[in-house]
């Protein structure tokens, strides 16, 4: 049901926790299904340099949050505005049409806190 990549980001999930001083930090949930994303993010020169994440949620919402994390790491905020949750499904192998929710969760997160470090 699942691919490999969303069961391994989901038995190993990388960034759990909190930045001691973020930049940003968002708190989204999605109503429908009750998942709650909470993502933080440190900044330095327009680039990401820290992220982590909590969520209360699915098997594909804790993968899509652990994979937005590596993925925006390192990255400039300008490119990171780029990102689309079809982009995340393709590099987690794929999600079943039901579980499109958590990749649209982490990217209206990713957004949200992008949104907040704009000067």
């Amino acid at each position: 049901m699942y691919s490999t990549q969303v069961l391994d980001h989901f038995h190993h999930p990388r960034n759990v926790g909190e930045i001691s001083n973020p930049a940003a930090v968002i708190e989204i949930a999605n109503p429908a299904c009750g998942d709650v994303l909470k993502l933080s993010v440190s900044e330095r020169d327009g680039t990401i340099v820290e992220a982590k994440f909590q969520v209360q949620g699915c098997v594909p919402a804790v993968a899509c949050a652990s994979w937005l994390t590596e993925a925006i790491t390192d990255k400039p905020l300008a490119e990171l505005a780029q990102l689309s949750a079809e982009q995340m499904e393709a590099a987690l192998g794929g999600l079943p049409a039901a579980s499109s929710h958590a990749s649209a969760l982490a990217i209206a997160a990713l957004r949200k806190a992008l949104d907040k470090l704009r000067p």
